[in-house]
């Protein structure tokens, strides 16, 4: 049996978070995003070589940072059922709000948050399905 270049519980592309800070994140993405512990690799010293958590269907890895592989935080879009009710558990677990809960030409509702190792977090719902031609025709309305 050939094995499969994906493997089965991940998507062609996966998040890899370097943080300082790995149980402080894991910690956040339970709170806010009821996410799931698959994965945690403990160094001799103590630290987190590298975790993995679900997120809805997707899987973001992580890694605790040190030596060349220096913290380098990321920027992830998550869509979730309710925009309002994560953006406020992300603000319980101590995020800082970068943007509160709004609704976009392009059909989601969303906000920003900043968590407290330095990702920022987009949470949005998809509200409405928006042609290519209408996001154009929105966006330029929007700017003028």
């Amino acid at each position: 049996m050939a094995v499969k270049p994906v493997p089965d519980r991940y998507h062609t592309v996966t998040p890899y978070l370097t943080v300082q800070g790995v149980p402080k994140l894991i910690d956040f993405v339970k709170r806010v995003f009821d996410a799931t512990e698959l994965e945690r690799m403990s160094r001799p010293d103590g630290t987190i070589g590298h975790a993995e958590v679900r997120i809805g269907d997707s899987v973001v890895m992580m890694g605790e940072a040190r030596g060349e592989s220096t913290p380098m935080p990321g920027t992830l879009y998550v869509y979730v059922s309710d925009t309002d009710a994560v953006y406020k558990r992300a603000l319980e677990a101590g995020a800082a709000s970068l943007m509160e809960p709004a609704d976009q030409f392009y059909g989601d509702r969303n906000a920003a948050v900043k968590d407290a190792v330095g990702n920022r977090w987009w949470i949005a719902t998809h509200k409405e399905d928006v042609s290519p031609q209408e996001i154009v025709r929105r966006a330029a309305a929007q700017m003028k």
